[in-house]
Parts: structure tokens; sequence; C-alpha cells
């Protein structure tokens, strides 16, 4: 079949473009990247469905493969895209009908998907039950509530792939870093055969400019093996990356493509989007410090004043914490008073009203209490938790911060200033009160080696950026010579 050209999905600039784009979660597949996937699940049938056709990017590899006789199926919620002239043609059937709610009734050979991605934030609580109660009839159980679109697009897809079918579908890293994935890929690969997983280098990401990063999944209904092969893709090839997905019989040049063979139960230990560990720890950061997330204000805008916001309305010293609310803020690997007085000339905020229900309430804080009830801030979901509304939750000053989310080399941060994070930091507190072993703590933790072991306990998103939950952080391995180099068992 010929089929016309397309071009590549131009990223919205406005804030207003951006969130339609999210909340349809149509990101469009490269034409390189769709000739691999197709080319992988064609080695079974001709016969290729594709639950969410988008612009059709599978439908146009199928036909610069050159391969006869393929016919095509496939759904989208969107009537728009289907008035193409790419699907006007022989050999292809598609239908506007939601894969989730109104499933095929008939398995296939070769499915083919790039699912929409929505997070869970922005699914109705309706469509969340619904997804919940399917994922409960082809597994046995619920996922977690924040658990996104793609991954119940997955489940129905690999509940409709028939013995011996072939399935790629192209998935956010959150599939293999979520809070259900050890659940749902320990059942995906006891009861199918995940034969290959690919993760993408930033030079080489099928969706640049979107905050996150992507993943090829490779999957057979076939009996599960205990191997499979990792990929690392380091630049938009195509050719390679096809040919190997079907043969396995080529070395691909490293500077394209990286592989290697794992076993299945190492990979769900440490996560199928992360490259296998190759050094063994006895240390983890939770072994010298606890961590908590940093302080929720619930209304920033309201409860994070500049110095002069707070002079003006008079609020007392007393009620008034220094506090630091994002990480830009912070230019080096240390917080000192010279950057709070720097934030503070620049008119950046740095006071966070701390109140507590035991504060005196002046004059000054009732006036502004009130602009804030006027604001309807006691309605806002985190504020209306707490009683009363405006009493700020309550965190010791961390010796150290971590950069929450972001791309910034300089992750662990010296907190000289005594100053409170907000949620872009997390609180490291180290569990020892001495400020050299504290010192030493740092410097272990901003060590070269120490670093490159975040990516091990991390979520990824795009660009290089990375995010790193409390729990995970606690995880993450101290290499035992940085442990020896700086002395960390001596306290």
């Amino acid at each position: 079949m010929t089929l016309p050209h397309h071009f590549h999905q131009v990223r919205p600039t406005t804030w207003y473009a951006r969130e339609r784009l999210r909340e349809k979660g149509q990101f469009w597949t490269p034409l390189w990247l769709a000739q691999a996937m197709v080319a992988y699940v064609l080695q079974e049938s001709h016969h290729v469905f594709d639950p969410a056709i988008g612009r059709g990017a599978f439908l146009q590899a199928m036909g610069a493969l050159h391969v006869h006789n393929l016919s095509y199926y496939g759904f989208d919620v969107d009537p728009t895209v289907l008035e193409d002239a790419l699907f006007q043609q022989a050999g292809v059937i598609v239908e506007v009908r939601d894969f989730l709610a109104a499933p095929p009734q008939q398995r296939f050979a070769a499915i083919v998907a790039n699912p929409p991605y929505i997070r869970h934030h922005r699914l109705p609580a309706p469509t969340k039950a619904m997804l919940q109660q399917r994922c409960k009839e082809i597994t046995g159980f619920r996922l977690d509530g924040r658990t996104g679109y793609h991954v119940y697009f997955l489940l129905q897809a690999l509940h409709l792939l028939q013995i011996n079918g072939r399935l790629a579908f192209v998935v956010p890293a959150d599939t293999a870093e979520g809070c259900s994935a050890p659940m749902l890929w320990q059942w995906i690969t006891t009861q199918y055969c995940l034969e290959d997983v690919i993760t993408f280098h930033p030079s080489a990401a099928p969706f640049p400019n979107v905050d996150t990063n992507a993943l090829v999944v490779l999957i057979r209904n076939v009996p599960p093996k205990p191997v499979f092969w990792w990929g690392a893709c380091h630049q938009p090839d195509g050719d390679t990356l096809r040919e190997w997905m079907t043969t396995k019989n080529l070395t691909p040049p490293p500077t394209m493509l990286t592989v290697e063979q794992r076993s299945i139960q190492e990979a769900l230990q440490t996560g199928l989007s992360r490259p296998r560990r190759t050094v063994t720890t006895q240390s983890c950061l939770g072994d010298f410090a606890t961590v908590m997330r940093g302080i929720a204000t619930g209304a920033n805008d309201f409860f994070f004043l500049t110095r002069q916001q707070a002079q003006e309305l008079k609020l007392p010293d007393d009620v008034l914490r220094i506090a630091v609310g994002r990480t830009r803020d912070v230019l080096g690997d240390e917080l000192t008073d010279t950057d709070i007085e720097r934030l503070d000339t620049a008119g950046r905020p740095t006071q966070l009203l701390a109140l507590t229900q035991t504060d005196q309430m002046t004059q000054a804080i009732q006036d502004y209490l009130l602009q804030g009830i006027a604001y309807g801030l006691p309605q806002r979901a985190l504020l209306k938790q707490r009683n009363p509304w405006y009493v700020m939750e309550q965190r010791r000053v961390p010796p150290i911060l971590f950069a929450y989310l972001g791309r910034r080399n300089t992750r662990f941060i010296r907190n000289r200033a005594g100053a409170l994070p907000l949620t872009s930091f997390l609180c490291v507190y180290p569990r020892t009160l001495d400020e050299n072993a504290i010192d030493r703590l740092w410097q272990a933790c901003n060590h070269a080696a120490t670093l490159a072991n975040l990516r091990g306990v991390a979520k990824s998103y795009g660009s290089g950026a990375i995010k790193v939950e409390p729990r995970s952080l606690e995880r993450l391995p101290i290499p035992d010579d940085v442990v020896t180099m700086y002395g960390l068992r001596e306290h």
C-alpha cells in the first residue's frame, strides 16, 4: 500500500494547548520507532490490531516496510483523526471506539500500540472504578488508584493476544516504576513471555520535550522464560533497532544500541526501566538518615511570603520561619544565610507563615486569615483536611536537603541557613547530631559514585530528569568504598 507522508507531531507551546494534549494523552510515535515495533509483531501475522491509532504512525510504518497483503484494524475515540486519507484505503478498517469501555470480542495475533498517556489524577472517578474492575476481571486483583490509563490499555491488549501472538507497546517509564509496577510485572511475567524491553537515552527520546521517558515492551503469548533482552537506544536509528528486534543475530553498534540479557527476577527487583546493577553495596542512605518530603503548604501564594510582604502585613516574627521553595533558588551545594539575603533582595519568598494551634492570634494575623477565607482557601483539598485550615505542617529543620525532581547535578544540599524546605525538596535527617559527621554524610551523598546510583531508585522523566520519593531515597546505595572514605560507620 502507498501511504502519504506525515510530519512529526508539533508540541504545543501555550499552557492551554499543553493541557488539552495531557487530557487526551496523545503523543504521536515517530516513524523510525513505529517501523521497528511493527516489524516485530508482523513476524506472527500480517493482520495488525492498533487500539489507539492516533495519526496512524503504525499504519504508515506498515506501508514503509513494503510488506504485501497487510491488513490493519484500529480504534480511536477521537473522530477527527479518522478523517485522514490514510485510513480510507483497502485493507484498513478503523472505528471510533473506546478500547477499554468497549473492547473487541476477538483475539489478535499482532497488537501494536502507543496508548494514551493519561495520568490518574485526570481520570474521572467512574472511569477509575471501571478500569479497576476490568483489571480485577483480567488479573484477579485491583491496581493502586494512582495507576495511569496506559497500564490498563496494556492489560486489556494482553488479554486479547492470541496464543503465540506478539505485542509491541510504547509506554511511559512509570509503567515499570510506579506504585503498581511490582504487582503488575510480576503478573505479566508469569502469564506471558517478556522478550524485550527497550529504553531510550535523551539523545534518542521518541517524544522530545515531553516530561516523561518512554519504554518499548515486546511480549509474546507463549510460556514465560526466566530471561529477557534489555536494550538502551542511544540514537534514533530505526534500521538497527528493527533488525535487532526481529533477528537478535545482530551485534548492534554500541553508539546506536547497547543490549544485554537479564534475568526476570533481577530486573523486577531493580526495575525494568533501569540498567542492571553492577556494583553490590552493603550500605544505603537509610542506614545513616531518615527522609521526609518537604512541607506542603496547600497555598504557596498565601503562606509563603517575601520578607517585604510579611513586613507590610505586620505579621509577627514568631509565626514566620525561613523557608526555601524552589530548587533553582539554591545555586550550589550549600544553602547559607547569604543565599537567603540574596533571595530577599531579589523579591523571592523566604518567609513561611507557620501557624500552630497555640499561637497567639494578633489582629494582623486575624486580618490576614480573613483574606484567606475570602479567597476560599479553607475549601482547598489539602487545607480542608487540617483543623483549623491555617495550621502548617511541622518539620524540624533538616541538615541536608535533596532536590526532589529535576536535572540538576547537585542533588544533596547542606542546609546551613536553617531553612525549612517546601515540596520541591526532601528533608534528610542524619541519625547523628554531630556536625562533622553530618558534613561527611553530605559529602558521601554527593560523591559521583553515589549520585550514579540515583537512577536505580528514581522515577525517570524526559530530558534526563528524575524524581525520587522519600522511601526510595532511603534505599539509595552508598558504595562501600565511599562509606569507608568518609568514615560513615564511625558514628
